[in-house]
């Protein structure tokens, strides 16, 4: 406790008043910076819209558990909390982004009344709550629509219900129910929480006593009751909650057990890094929330949080919420641990939470022990927000913010394409960026009639002096009206260009694959990584909206083991620009494992579509042995 400030009124008014402060800096100029409204933010605005109309998302699913969009699913809390609030104020771009400042000061106000528990200061309390809106990483979350923002108010939610169930020697069926609840909020609020809330759930065995063994279980047990419709949607829907893992993670069947701990142990200790925490932040290029080359957590806050780190582990032995905390803080790095990306904030959400509850003690510990540098770090914490908030404010209409989050997408892209008159507008997108949902979410809040939007296949083509609105890199033989990467407003004035069959010294290809596959699992699906290099004289064509027609892709064949084929023109993968020859290329190519176990022989090789493969031209293929377990 805060000796001799514990019941300050002079320090609760002050701490009240900056309080206010940063709550009103939490939603100033919440619609307009960030600018525009990101693709993400708009499907899922746009599916919180169609349930609260209808009922159903946009592929028509009722009540779906998870929402599908964009080749993904997305996770249900965010989406039903916004239905919510659109069925009473309808869709807006602001509803959606004071949602999210609104959960994250939910966050705060739970992060302090959990201070508050546990040092009985109410000036820790509102200190504790101060920091945390202050906190960038916290901060940059609230101010876009997106499913993360949910995140740090269940993660305190279930610390809050821990703490106070931790302080009895039987837990009650109230604090049962709330650990089981908050830690299926967990699950089902953010995709790292199919791991994360688990890993909560076994750490409730460091309160493992004679008296509270028969509350533990029963917390596990409801817990995995509340769990059950995950556990039947994968069954329903295989796959369909790991594709996108499986995109993202260096981990393979081929890896080896001493290949995966290394990797994993390099990638852990890059998420530990503190000169991206406190000084250059997440350092992924396509990451919209952050502002690029600005610290994630404040340094000052870093050494309460440090000095709460000791503290607990001096206190470990006997104590077992620190034992907890220390686990909890040690497995919320484990998720994004399993990806590529590097420090990935999004994915890394629970750490700035921890930090902060360690925080809490480290604050108190100063106070009561050395309070001029208590201050000072008080100050420097003040300076050091304050400079992120100009920086952030300073950056909301840079080139890059604007281009992330679509900001002219609306003035430049869609108000002409609806004011041209057109009927309908052909919405012709490549398969990596979903552009459509853009039309669909200003076209709903403009109040156009979706219909006259007509969303085409990739293998039709827009007719001939139709309007389109594209996402596709190419528009050969079109008039080009407007262009906002990657958007491309523009008129189809003549017929697709003609592909003819390459000449036969054109079947001339260099393949490999990176990190070929020993083992898969049968009727799996895995993601290759195809280098390609034209070796001939001829370019060849890439794929164009219109059909596969003489396009060129990468495909698979499953042998046997004498060669005889098993499985002819099983995977495919279509050049998505054209290749010069010399050039190289990588391209992803999902193979389909054979559903009988045994030794097979994995062939790739390039095809022109309706022509040849050519293998049967004298290219050379690739083949690789692999078994199917």
């Amino acid at each position: 406790m805060l000796t001799g400030v514990k019941n300050s009124n002079a320090w609760i008014a002050v701490l009240s008043v900056v309080a206010i402060a940063v709550t009103a800096l939490c939603f100033a100029r919440i619609t307009t910076n960030p600018p525009g409204f990101y693709i993400d933010e708009s499907s899922i605005a746009y599916n919180a819209h169609t349930i609260a109309r209808t009922g159903t998302d946009e592929n028509g699913v009722r009540w779906p558990l998870y929402f599908r969009a964009f080749g993904d699913y997305k996770n249900p809390v965010y989406i039903y909390l916004l239905a919510g609030l659109f069925r009473l104020t309808g869709p807006s771009i602001l509803g959606p982004r004071l949602l999210s400042a609104v959960l994250i000061l939910a966050a705060a106000t739970t992060l302090g009344l959990l201070a508050l528990r546990l040092t009985r200061s109410r000036i820790v309390a509102v200190s504790a709550g101060i920091l945390t809106l202050i906190t960038p990483w916290l901060f940059e979350v609230g101010r876009v629509a997106i499913e993360v923002a949910l995140y740090p108010l269940a993660l305190g939610l279930f610390l809050v219900c821990l703490q106070r169930a931790a302080g009895r020697n039987k837990w009650s069926a109230i604090d049962v129910m709330s650990l089981a609840v908050t830690l299926a909020l967990l699950t089902y609020a953010y995709s790292i929480g199919r791991l994360f809330a688990p890993f909560r759930a076994l750490g409730l065995a460091f309160f493992c006593t004679r008296e509270r063994w028969r509350g533990v279980a029963a917390t596990w047990l409801v817990y995995a009751i509340l769990v059950v419709p995950i556990v039947l949607f994968s069954v329903n829907h295989p796959g369909a909650l790991t594709e996108r893992f499986n995109i993202i993670t260096y981990l393979n069947s081929h890896l080896g057990v001493g290949n995966t701990a290394f990797e994993f142990a390099k990638h852990y200790l890059r998420n530990l890094n503190p000169w991206r925490l406190l000084v250059r932040g997440d350092p992924n290029p396509d990451q919209i929330v952050h502002v690029f080359g600005t610290p994630l957590f404040l340094a000052p806050v870093f050494v309460f949080s440090v000095t709460g780190m000791v503290l607990a582990v001096r206190n470990a032995k006997r104590e077992q919420w620190s034992r907890f905390l220390l686990y909890a803080f040690a497995v919320a790095i484990v998720p994004a641990s399993l990806t590529n990306e590097p420090f990935h904030m999004l994915r890394l959400i629970a750490l700035p939470i921890f930090l902060l509850v360690f925080a809490i003690a480290g604050m108190t510990w100063f106070a009561e022990r050395s309070r001029p540098v208590f201050f000072v770090l008080l100050l420097l914490t003040a300076v050091e927000a304050g400079w992120f908030q100009w920086k952030y404010q300073r950056t909301a209409h840079t080139a890059r913010r604007v281009h992330l989050f679509d900001a002219e997408y609306s003035s430049k892209i869609f108000e002409p394409a609806v004011a041209s008159g057109a009927n309908p507008i052909y919405l012709a997108d490549a398969l990596w960026i979903p552009g459509y949902i853009q039309a669909y979410w200003y076209g709903t809040l403009n109040g156009v009639e979706l219909s006259r939007f007509n969303r085409l296949p990739p293998d039709q083509t827009v007719p001939l002096g139709g309007l389109m609105i594209s996402t596709e890199e190419k528009c050969p033989g079109c008039e080009i009206l407007a262009t906002v990467k990657p958007y491309t407003l523009a008129m189809a004035k003549e017929p697709p260009r003609p592909r003819p069959p390459l000449p036969e010294e054109g079947f001339r290809a260099e393949l490999s694959i990176v990190d070929p596959p020993a083992n898969l699992h049968a009727k799996r699906e895995a993601v290759l990584l195809v280098r390609i290099k034209n070796i001939s004289a001829v370019t060849w064509p890439a794929r164009e909206r219109g059909g596969g027609i003489h396009q060129v892709s990468v495909g698979n064949h499953w042998l046997d083991p004498t060669g005889k084929i098993v499985i002819n023109d099983d995977g495919r993968s279509a050049l998505l620009r054209d290749l010069k020859p010399g050039e190289r290329i990588e391209l992803p190519l999902t193979v389909n494992a054979p559903a009988a176990r045994g030794r097979y022989v994995l062939e790739i090789d390039m095809l022109q579509e309706g022509v040849s493969w050519f293998g049967l031209k004298g290219s050379q293929t690739v083949r690789v042995p692999v078994q199917v377990r």
